[in-house]
């Protein structure tokens, strides 16, 4: 009997070693920031300054108008490093995990940062990058230089509209 259960202890640690000794190694937990605080990722500075959701980009005819909202973040990053990095685009994850990547057409963007970004050496890129994604709560997922480490800044869903203004009859 005892023999029997000495067995069965050595299977069972056996498979538990097993179970975790070939286990992929999983990433360390990404940090969670909110809006406004200072973000280190490698020798990238991030602050995430404010957010606006927009029916619409431009007026009248040059319009543009998206597939669900667009979504504007305003932010500044401070190259803290000794050589011109390049910013990578950012994404939007929601939470159920799913994620947006950032729209590299910023036709009507006020103040756009660009797609791509080149930062010299203590110089600071400040304005907005844009998204089209569906009205809800997002975390914005940071990245240092070489796109490894990340980090994500909590953005609170508000509920300010932006409507268009429509014209009044005449």
């Amino acid at each position: 009997m005892h023999t029997l259960q000495s067995a069965q202890a050595v299977a069972a640690l056996a498979c538990l070693a097993a179970g975790t000794g070939c286990a992929p190694v999983t990433p360390a937990e990404t940090q969670l920031h909110r809006m406004g605080e200072r973000v280190t990722a490698g020798s990238l500075v991030y602050i995430v300054i404010e957010d606006q959701w927009k029916a619409q980009l431009g007026q009248g005819a040059d319009a543009r108008v998206p597939k669900d909202r667009f979504f504007l973040i305003r932010l500044s990053v401070v190259n803290g490093g000794s050589t011109e990095l390049m910013v990578p685009t950012l994404t939007l994850l929601d939470d159920a995990g799913q994620t947006y990547p950032e729209l590299s057409n910023g036709d009507q963007v006020p103040d756009w940062t660009g797609y791509l970004r080149r930062v010299k050496p203590a110089e600071t890129l400040q304005g907005m990058v844009v998204f089209d994604v569906p009205p809800k709560h997002y975390r914005l997922r940071l990245t240092d230089e070489t796109s490894q480490k990340s980090h994500d800044v909590d953005i609170p869903l508000n509920f300010t509209s932006d409507t268009p203004d429509m014209p009044t009859p005449q």
